[in-house]
């Protein structure tokens, strides 16, 4: 009974908010609908959600330093039109490096640019997102293009002891970089830039370097997101990657991390993706059209966000009674 007192539930809360928010919506759809459980919706919900879990956690690197990358939804298009193309004389190991190179090249070029350039992150990355949707219209002439390789086709369909291999991979990816968020010192420099950059660059860091490093794997989890849809859906289209840049970004600020930079946590991130996922999902089974799950995600914004500003009054409150 001790323990039980001692645990600071205020602090849960503020902090864990979103993964209490996943778990009753979770419990919330399985009580609406009776196929939200079954194992077919399951798995094709978490293949749905592997690439965007994958686009918000380089997003949420690129956040908490105080940025923001627009252009990875074009960046994931231009990944799943690269990939048809190529396949057509590579095979798919040399595909894969291929249009990651290229990802993180146009990743670099970003980072450059809003890093050593002082350009604003928006403008440069919404430039970004125009040149990048251009190119995948251009290399497909605005048509998709048909893949035909067994190969990239088993990613998605295959499992592992029952498990989609696009889930595994997409987990993996969560716990490696939840790893390297909070044990690494890369992770905690990053954090530290957009906390305080200035003193970050009195410490003898490179934060530029560190700055042009979160937009590369930004642009190249972008880059695998569009391989693994294009291997789920077997076609290669310039619009694949139309508004993920957003829902990534809500993703972000609905697992509680601060548009300001400074501030996140992979763990949370994937609860936010998790939580739209299950909007659209049990929204769908109950035949709800898309556009009130518009409303729904922009009204769940702002209710983190408004959140988000609580929490730091609370903080700031706290830290000067003290």
């Amino acid at each position: 009974m001790d323990r039980i007192k001692k645990i600071d539930w205020g602090y849960l809360l503020r902090n864990y908010l979103v993964v209490f928010v996943a778990i009753v919506l979770f419990i919330v759809s399985s009580q609406l609908s009776d196929v939200f459980l079954s194992t077919q919706n399951i798995f094709n919900l978490l293949r749905q959600l592997a690439p965007p879990t994958l686009i918000a956690i380089g997003m949420l690197f690129v956040i908490m330093t105080g940025g923001i990358d627009l252009s990875v939804g074009s960046v994931v298009a231009m990944a799943s039109v690269f990939t048809a193309h190529l396949l057509m004389t590579h095979n798919l190991v040399v595909t894969i490096v291929l249009v990651l190179l290229c990802t993180a090249v146009f990743g670099a070029v970003i980072g450059y640019l809003v890093a050593y350039r002082k350009l604003a992150a928006f403008v440069v990355s919404l430039a970004g997102m125009t040149i990048a949707s251009g190119i995948a219209f251009i290399v497909s002439r605005g048509m998709p293009q048909r893949i035909r390789n067994d190969a990239l086709r088993s990613f998605a369909v295959d499992s592992v002891l029952g498990v989609p291999i696009l889930v595994c991979f997409a987990l993996a990816f969560v716990l490696i970089f939840a790893l390297i968020h909070r044990y690494t010192t890369w992770g905690r420099i990053v954090q530290a830039i957009g906390s305080n950059e200035t003193a970050a660059k009195l410490s003898g860091i490179n934060t530029n370097l560190y700055t042009v490093s979160v937009y590369v794997l930004s642009s190249v989890l972008a880059g695998i997101a569009g391989i693994m849809i294009a291997s789920r859906v077997n076609i290669g289209s310039p619009l694949a990657g139309q508004l993920m840049e957003l829902d990534a970004i809500a993703a972000v600020v609905i697992g509680g991390a601060s548009l300001a930079g400074g501030n996140g946590k992979v763990l949370n991130t994937l609860m936010g993706v998790w939580v739209l996922g299950m909007i659209g999902n049990i929204m769908n089974l109950m035949n709800v059209p898309s556009y009130p799950q518009d409303v729904l995600k922009g009204v769940i914004i702002i209710l983190a966000i408004l959140l988000q500003m609580s929490k730091k009054g609370k903080d700031i409150n706290s830290s000067s009674m003290a």
